[in-house]
């Protein structure tokens, strides 16, 4: 089973511009989440998805910088930029990430890889996010290259072009979804970087003693106390 990673990037965030190439401990949240990722065995490639618009130039440059797989497409319709992109990867499946999440969590990836590869094509799509109870910014979703492909004719609205998951959970009735639920509920944690706060909160967290060997639950925890201070 061939498994890839698909990072969805740009620079253009109303709420803070450039935020995916803004540095956290000296290194760009970007380049965080790709080395989470490849550090994964079972993930054969991992490509940056981002924009044609000339702002995400920079997206480019970088990717070539780090020599990083990059592929640009459609700015508004994200659902056709993975479609044409997975035109040319083959795969069984692909993982979308998007590069808002530095705190990405390497052991849920494993987990929802162990439960596709345990029931071996059952699912069209294993998610931690249907319903969520991870916080936001652990999302992962894994989805059958094939079912993704095939039904970009159903692709209408806006809201399914640019959540490019959102099809498949409005109609799920249609699918077949594998859901990893958390031990507690934290759908009203926000572990990604939406603005400038979320930012300067996740730097903290990032320099925090033995930071790498904290779980999940301590991250959560350490980021409440934080959040309260602020």
């Amino acid at each position: 089973m061939v498994i890839k990673c698909i990072v969805q990037a740009r620079i253009a965030s109303k709420r803070l511009p450039g935020k995916v190439l803004k540095k956290i401990r000296n290194k760009e949240i970007l380049l965080h989440i790709v080395e989470k990722l490849k550090r994964s065995k079972d993930i054969k490639k991992t490509i940056v998805a981002t924009s044609t618009s000339k702002s995400d130039d920079k997206i480019e440059f970088f990717c070539k910088k780090k020599k990083l797989n990059y592929f640009r497409g459609s700015l508004q319709n994200v659902y056709k930029r993975y479609s044409d992109l997975l035109t040319n990867e083959k795969c069984d499946f692909f993982i979308r990430v998007c590069a808002d999440s530095p705190l990405v969590n390497e052991k849920i990836i494993k987990k929802l890889i162990f439960f596709l590869k345990h029931y071996k094509n059952k699912y069209d799509i294993y998610t931690n996010v249907f319903p969520r109870s991870f916080p936001k910014g652990i999302s992962i979703e894994i989805i059958s290259r094939k079912i993704f492909i095939e039904n970009i004719k159903n692709i209408k609205k806006k809201k399914f072009k640019e959540h490019v998951t959102k099809y498949f959970y409005a109609n799920s009735k249609k699918f077949k979804i594998f859901n990893l639920k958390f031990k507690k509920n934290y759908k009203n944690i926000n572990l990604s970087v939406d603005n400038a706060n979320d930012f300067k909160l996740i730097n903290y967290l990032y320099n925090i003693k033995n930071f790498n060997k904290l779980t999940l639950e301590q991250v959560i925890n350490k980021y409440r106390l934080l959040n309260e201070k602020n």
